[in-house]
């Protein structure tokens, strides 16, 4: 569902990404690990239009497609989740989930039940602004928010950061759902190695901005993850 081929990505005159290739399939959960500072976020950036790459091809569904803006990206398919939530403080819930509707027709512009079945709690608060939420609360809201443009290919940046323990529960359950729906290619940066593993069906390690070869799941041990993870 994704292939990346030779992503570059600079920042001015920095390079971040050299090269990067690989793929994610649909139907699966894609990890991708690395110490901080490796160039994790800023591959999901440049996949989800937020920063534009250097040179290399992104290819959803098998047809290339230009990433170099944030609108383009849902367009084509993309959901983003980015690492610190960015849910709209002074919007109410309903109103965040409204902001998924700008690359849907009109017919298609309504919050489907599907929503609120996967995260309960979304429905109960849906008339309270975003900043009033718990960080747990407002992960949810984020996730249901990038699902709301039904997206092919779902971007997530490490949704458990700073999250409570049972919140961290309810979105793993969510994304064994999504994953066994079998629609779309989830993508996922994770640190926490509990977390990561339990939901892995393949790891993809970052290190410099270069990415190793995609381990099957089968051939890779939650004790190799760990040891990646601080590479």
């Amino acid at each position: 569902m994704l292939n990346v081929e030779n992503l570059d990505l600079h920042y001015g005159q920095s390079r971040i990404l050299y090269e990067m290739s690989f793929e994610a399939p649909q139907g699966q959960i894609t990890t991708v690990v690395g110490n901080n500072g490796v160039g994790k976020t800023s591959l999901l950036k440049a996949i989800a239009g937020r920063h534009p790459a250097s040179g290399g091809t992104i290819s959803v569904g098998g047809k290339p497609v230009r990433l170099n803006t944030a609108f383009q990206a849902a367009r084509a398919g993309i959901g983003y989740v980015p690492q610190g939530r960015e849910v709209f403080a002074m919007l109410t819930v309903h109103e965040n989930l409204e902001t998924g509707f700008a690359c849907l027709p009109k017919a298609e512009r309504f919050i489907p039940d599907a929503i609120f079945d996967l995260f309960p709690v979304l429905r109960d608060m849906r008339g309270r602004r975003g900043g009033d939420l718990s960080g747990g609360q407002q992960q949810q809201l984020a996730i249901a928010r990038a699902l709301i443009a039904k997206p092919t290919v779902l971007l997530l940046d490490e949704p458990t950061e700073g999250i409570q323990p049972n919140v961290i529960e309810q979105i793993g359950d969510a994304l064994r759902l999504l994953r066994a729906q079998g629609e779309m290619a989830i993508l996922l940066v994770e640190q926490n190695a509990d977390f990561a593993y339990a939901l892995g069906d393949s790891f993809i390690v970052v290190e410099g901005g270069r990415n190793g070869p995609r381990k099957l799941k089968a051939d890779y041990s939650k004790d190799m993850l760990i040891a990646d993870l601080a590479l």
